[in-house]
C-alpha cells in the first residue's frame, strides 16, 4: 500500500500541472486535471512497479486479443487505498474527484465478455500476488463507437486516443521488437545442422506500451503490455538487412506505412472478405510474435537455461486468437536457440495452456493454407511438421481414418486453430461445468478420448472490486456493516449475509439502496435519451454482445406480447416494466443489426403510445461498455440470461448482476447452471430447453418452427408483427428476422422457448408484488455470489495449470 501526505500530494500536483501545461490549476480543464492526477499517481507507484519482485516460482503471461479494461482512476485509487486522502487534498484545491473520474474515457481495447474476463484476470493476479502479465494490441480505434441513427446501428471510429496517448500508459521504445511477415524461407546445412534463412520479409516494429495493474492493498504491480505496429527506420540495423526494400520509392514507402500501421488500427476487422481475414491473421501473429520474443528476451536476460523455460514461465492462450504462440515459440527454440525438434516440442507443450471459450463452429478459427503460407512461411512450415508428426502417431494408435482427419490441424486446405491449441498445449480448459462437459463429450470428444488428462474446468468469474466495491458503494458499505470487511479479500465470506434473510430492517435497507441506484439510472437515461422511466417499475436488463444465440430477439417478442395484452385489456395485470438493452453487433453481422433496429423500432412505438399508460418502457443504451455497465448493473432487478442452452460457454454478466442483487431469469446454460446450484430452485427463475433436448434436436431433427407458428396464436401474433407493418419502418429488417424464425427453422429455438419464457416472466411479475420476498431472494443471491469472484478462478488456474507441481507460496493458495 501507498501513503502520501496531503501537503506532498498538493505540491506534486501543482508542480506537475506547470511542467505539463505551463499554467495554473485554476486555468485547467477537467481533462487536464485528470491527466495531471494520473501522472502524479504513476510517479507514486513507479519505483514499486519497477522493483516488484515476487516469490512465485513462475511468471505467467496471458495472451488475449482484447482487454476490456474500463476506467482505471477509481480502480487504482481503491487498490492503492488512497482514495479518501486524494479526495480530501483535491477538495482543498477546489477540485471534485468525482468529476475527474467521469472525465476519464474507456480505453477501446476490447468488445465483450472475452476482453472483460481478461481484464478481471489481470486484476485478480495482482491482488493474489501472482506475477502475471498481459499481452495485447494497442488498438488506435478499438472495435467501433456505436451510434444509433433512425434505429440503425452506425459504426464510427472510436477515437479514444484523443491526444495520441493514454493517461495510464508508458511507452518503452528500448524494448521494441521486430515482427517479420511474408518473404522467402529456405533451409541450408551449416556445420552439420540445418539453418533457416528468412529473406525479403516485411519487417514491422512492435512498440510496447505498458499499463500498470495494481494489486488490492498489497505490494504487487503487474503489467499489461500492449503493442502498437509502426514502421521501421531503414537504418535500424542488422535485423532489417534481409528485409524487402520497402523504401524504394515514395509510393513504396507509403504502401509500407499503410501495411504496418493498419495492423493495430481496429479490433476485429470485418472478416467477411479476404482482405479482412488477412488483416486478422496479421494481427494475431503480430501479437504473439512480439509477446513470445519479449518473453524469451527477458528470460535470457536473467541468464536462465532455455531448457528450463517451462519451469519458470507459463504462457496462457485466451481462446484461439493467440494460437500462433505455439509455432512461434517453436520457431525461436529451433531457429534461434538451436534446440532439437523433440527438445523444443517438449518445452512448448509444457509451457503453453489454452482456454476454450466456445462450442460455436464459426468461432473456432480456421485459416486458409495458402494465406498462411504466403503471410507466415516459416510458421506454416512448423505447423505442417507438427501436424505430420501428430498424424503419424494418431494413425499408428487408432487406425481410424475419419477420427484422425477430425483431429488433423490441416484439413480441406484450412488450418484449425483449436486443433493446434489442443495438440500444442499441456492443459485445455472450459469456462463452466456444462461447457467443459460439452467439450469433452461432444465438440472435442476425439481429443478428450486421446488425452483426457489435459481437460479441466475453470468456471469464469468477475473482479468484485470493480463490480461491487467500486460501482455499488452503498451496497458494499452495507455488507461491511453487517459482516465486516474480510469479504473484500475473501468473497466466500459473503455467505454470512444469509443470516439476515429474515431481517426486515436489513431487507428494507437493501431495497432502498436498489431504489437509489434505479433513480440514478433513470436520471442518466432522461439526460442522455430524453426517455422518462419509472424508478418503481421492474428494471429488466439484457446487456451483452448482440448475437442470435444470446436471444435478444426472444426478449423483444415477449415485449410485443405484453404490448398486445395491454392493448386488448387495459386492466391487464402487470407491474410496470422498464426493459433495458445494451449491445453492439459485429459490422458484418446483418441479422444482429436487424435485431438492433427491431429493438429501437419497438421502443419508439411503445414509448410513445399513451394507451398503455407507461406500463412498458423500452430503452436501448447506445455504445454499451464498461462504464455504462457500472451504472446499469447496480440498478438491475431482473438479469436476462436467456441464451440457447449449450451455446453460451459461461457468461459473466450473470455473475455481475447476481452480486448486485438482481434475480436471474435464465436457461440452464453456461454458468447459469452453477448459479442455480448456489441459490437453489426458489431463488432463480428457470425456463427453456435442457441441454439434452437441444443436442437431440441438433442430431436427430424433429423441430418445426412453422408448426409452432401455425398452432399457437400468441406466437403467430408477434411473429406476424415483423412483416405486417405493425412495427413501422421494419419491412426489410422484419422480413430478415421472420425468415430466420420461419423459413430457416429458427436455429436458436426462439419460438420453441417463447411460451415457456412468457410463463417465466409471469412468475417475475407475481413475485415482484411481494416486495419482502423479492428482497430476500435478492439478498440470498448476493450471499451466494462469492464463488464467482475471479480470485477463486485465478486460484484454480494457478493451482491446477500454471503452478501445478510447484510449491505454492502465493495468496492464491489461501482461496
Amino acid at each position: 500500500m501507498v501513503t502520501i501526505s496531503k501537503k506532498k500530494f498538493k505540491q506534486s500536483f501543482e508542480s506537475k500541472m506547470y511542467s505539463i501545461y505551463v499554467h495554473s490549476i485554476e486555468e485547467a480543464t477537467n481533462e487536464q486535471l485528470l491527466n495531471v492526477l494520473s501522472s502524479v499517481i504513476k510517479d507514486i507507484i513507479s519505483k514499486k512497479w519497477t522493483d516488484t519482485r515476487l516469490s512465485c516460482e513462475k511468471e505467467v503471461y496471458y495472451f488475449s486479443i482484447e482487454f476490456l479494461m474500463g476506467r482505471q482512476l477509481r480502480s487504482n485509487l481503491l487498490n492503492l487505498d488512497i482514495e479518501e486522502s486524494i479526495r480530501a487534498a483535491l477538495n482543498e484545491m477546489g477540485i471534485d474527484l468525482d468529476e475527474l473520474i467521469e472525465a476519464e474515457g474507456d480505453p477501446a481495447l476490447g468488445n465483450g465478455g472475452l476482453g472483460r474476463l481478461a481484464a478481471c484476470f489481470l486484476d485478480s493476479m495482482s491482488c493474489l500476488n501472482i506475477s502475471g502479465h498481459g499481452y495485447g494490441i494497442r488498438y488506435k480505434y478499438g472495435l467501433f463507437e456505436q451510434k444509433i441513427v433512425n434505429g440503425y446501428q452506425v459504426e464510427v471510429p472510436d477515437n479514444w486516443l484523443t491526444q495520441e496517448s493514454y493517461i495510464w500508459e508508458t511507452v518503452r521504445p528500448n524494448k521494441a521488437i521486430v515482427v517479420k511477415f511474408e518473404g522467402d524461407v529456405y533451409l541450408a546445412e551449416q556445420n552439420n545442422k540445418l539453418k533457416v534463412y528468412h529473406k525479403n520479409y516485411i519487417p514491422v516494429m512492435a512498440m510496447p506500451y505498458d499499463i500498470p495493474i495494481i494489486g488490492y492493498h498489497n505490494e504487487c504491480i503487474n503489467t499489461l503490455r500492449l503493442f502498437k505496429s509502426e514502421v521501421i527506420n531503414r537504418d535500424f540495423g542488422p535485423v532489417t538487412s534481409n528485409a524487402r526494400n520497402y523504401y524504394g520509392s515514395y509510393e513504396d514507402a507509403l504502401k509500407y506505412k499503410y501495411y504496418t500501421e493498419e495492423i493495430s488500427q481496429v479490433l476485429y476487422p470485418n472478416d467477411s472478405n479476404y482482405a479482412g481475414k488477412l488483416l486478422r491473421l496479421k494481427q494475431e501473429y503480430f501479437l504473439v510474435s512480439a509477446g513470445i520474443q519479449d518473453i524469451v528476451r527477458k528470460y535470457k536476460k536473467n541468464k536462465l537455461n532455455i531448457l528450463d523455460l517451462w519451469k519458470n514461465v507459463a504462457i496462457h492462450i485466451n481462446d484461439t486468437h493467440p494460437t500462433l504462440c505455439i509455432p512461434e515459440l517453436m520457431r525461436i527454440l529451433l531457429d534461434e536457440e538451436g534446440l532439437s525438434w523433440d527438445e523444443a516440442w517438449d518445452i512448448t507443450k509444457n509451457t503453453i495452456s489454452y482456454t476454450n471459450h466456445t462450442i460455436m463452429a464459426e468461432a473456432m478459427e480456421k485459416w486458409p493454407v495458402e494465406m498462411m503460407k504466403k503471410l507466415l512461411p516459416r510458421i506454416y512450415m512448423i505447423i505442417e511438421e507438427i501436424n505430420r508428426r501428430e498424424m503419424q502417431e494418431l494413425n499408428y494408435k487408432y487406425n481410424d481414418y475419419q477420427k484422425v482427419q477430425r483431429m488433423s490441424i490441416i484439413n480441406h486446405e484450412n488450418i484449425s486453430m483449436a486443433n493446434l491449441c489442443i495438440i500444442g498445449s499441456h492443459s485445455v480448459n472450459g469456462v463452466a461445468k456444462l461447457h467443459t462437459e460439452l467439450l469433452k463429450n461432444e465438440v472435442l470428444n476425439d481429443f478428450y478420448e486421446h488425452e483426457p488428462y489435459k481437460f479441466n474446468n475453470k468456471t469464469n468469474g468477475i473482479a468484485h472490486r470493480r463490480w461491487l466495491i467500486s460501482c455499488n458503494e452503498d451496497l458494499s458499505d452495507l455488507i461491511t456493516e453487517l459482516i465486516g470487511d474480510r469479504w473484500k479479500k475473501d468473497t466466500l465470506e459473503l455467505k454470512k449475509l444469509e443470516k439476515y434473510k429474515e431481517d426486515s430492517k436489513v431487507l428494507d435497507k437493501l431495497s432502498t439502496i436498489k431504489y437509489n441506484n434505479k433513480k440514478r439510472l433513470a436520471d442518466f437515461i432522461k439526460k442522455e435519451y430524453e426517455i422518462e422511466i419509472n424508478p418503481n417499475s421492474i428494471y429488466d436488463v439484457q446487456i451483452k454482445r448482440l448475437h442470435a444465440y444470446k436471444r435478444q430477439l426472444l426478449n423483444v417478442l415477449h415485449i410485443l406480447h405484453l404490448y398486445h395484452e395491454l392493448l386488448e385489456n387495459p386492466n391487464f395485470d402487470m407491474e410496470p416494466r422498464t426493459f433495458i438493452f445494451g449491445a453492439k453487433a459485429a459490422p458484418g453481422y446483418y441479422l444482429a443489426k436487424c435485431i438492433i433496429k427491431l429493438i429501437n423500432s419497438v421502443a419508439t412505438k411503445i414509448n410513445n403510445d399513451d394507451r398503455i399508460k407507461n406500463k412498458i418502457k423500452v430503452v436501448f443504451v447506445e455504445n454499451y461498455g464498461v462504464s455504462l455497465a457500472e451504472i446499469i448493473i447496480p440498478a438491475a432487478e431482473v438479469s436476462e440470461q436467456i441464451s440457447t442452452t449449450t451455446k453460451e460457454a459461461s457468461g459473466t454478466s450473470n455473475m455481475k448482476f447476481m452480486m448486485n442483487g438482481a434475480i436471474t431469469l435464465a436457461t440452464l446454460d453456461g454458468a447459469n447452471v452453477e448459479i442455480h446450484e448456489q441459490v437453489g430452485d426458489e431463488n432463480i427463475i428457470l425456463f427453456g430447453l435442457k441441454a439434452s433436448q437441444v443436442l437431440n434436436y441438433n442430431k436427430y431433427g424433429g423441430y418445426s418452427s412453422l408448426d409452432l407458428y401455425n398452432s399457437n396464436r400468441y406466437i403467430k401474433r408477434v411473429v406476424d408483427d415483423l412483416i405486417n407493418g405493425f412495427i413501422p419502418n421494419m419491412s426489410n429488417e422484419g422480413r430478415a428476422i421472420y425468415d430466420s424464425l420461419i423459413t430457416y427453422n429458427d436455429e436458436y429455438f426462439v419460438l420453441r422457448d417463447l411460451e415457456n419464457y412468457i410463463e417465466a416472466q409471469r412468475k417475475i411479475n407475481k413475485l415482484y408484488k411481494k416486495k419482502e420476498e423479492w428482497n430476500r431472494i435478492s439478498l440470498i443471491n448476493i450471499a451466494n455470489s462469492g464463488i464467482f469472484s475471479t480470485d477463486r478462478t485465478i486460484s484454480e488456474y494457478a493451482r491446477d495449470i500454471w503452478f501445478k507441481g510447484c510449491e505454492m507460496n502465493g495468496e492464491y493458495n489461501k482461496i
